[in-house]
């Protein structure tokens, strides 16, 4: 059986998913809301399959994502979550995900998904297929964000979210002027001129939902800090 890390902001779904897995004969090595807290831990502990959210309070799954793929961390990722977009999915195969589940699918697909993800071989329902498939078979080639470094991604989706240069440089350790840097290449690169311009960019792209463009819309003026 797997050594497994999850990463939820709800607690009572990591309670749920640990029964579950250990009931199964997993072990699970450790937990987080954080992705922060989340990578030192797969760091220090080398879980097998990381069980990922997307959705974590105000900040991204995909951060942490864009960690494992830029540390080529041999620890390999099964999302779940609720997000159904079919934008997020091919974002997250694209960034290395061995496997997307939702979380309202049976108990036996995620357990295949962990058992493909330990042999590393891809897996995703027949829901999520379809979702993938309504991505790849679309005339990308206009899509701004494709030509993104995972770096770049990273950083402009802690952007959209609110999250100021200090802030943002603090979680990836970089100085406030290195990412105010990354910023500004990304605007030019993406051709807006603020960020208002790369929230409406990331919701027309499917990079964030269009559910929290509100929030995140509010909260964008503190990333000039």
């Amino acid at each position: 059986m797997s050594r497994l890390y999850l990463v939820d902001d709800h607690q009572l779904m990591r309670e749920g998913l640990r029964a579950l897995l250990e009931a199964r004969g997993h072990t699970v090595v450790g937990e987080s809301a954080d992705p922060t807290e989340a990578l030192a831990d797969l760091l220090r502990l080398r879980p097998e399959v990381l069980l990922l959210d997307l959705n974590l309070g105000g900040r991204s799954g995909f951060e942490l994502l864009a960690e494992l793929q830029r540390r080529h961390l041999p620890t390999r990722c099964v999302v779940l979550t609720m997000s159904a977009q079919p934008r997020q999915v091919a974002e997250a195969l694209r960034m290395g995900a061995s496997a997307y589940v939702l979380k309202g699918s049976a108990g036996s697909d995620l357990m295949a998904a962990i058992e493909a993800a330990v042999q590393g071989k891809k897996h995703l329902g027949p829901e999520v297929a379809d979702l993938a498939l309504q991505v790849f078979t679309q005339q990308d080639e206009h899509d701004p964000l494709s030509a993104l470094s995972p770096r770049e991604r990273q950083i402009i989706t802690m952007v959209v979210e609110g999250q100021s240069s200090a802030k943002i440089g603090l979680e990836l350790h970089l100085s406030p002027k290195t990412v105010a840097t990354y910023r500004s290449r990304l605007m030019a690169k993406l051709g807006v001129s603020d960020v208002a311009g790369l929230v409406r960019l990331a919701v027309r792209y499917k990079l964030i939902d269009s559910d929290d463009q509100g929030v995140r819309g509010r909260r964008s003026s503190d990333t000039s800090s």
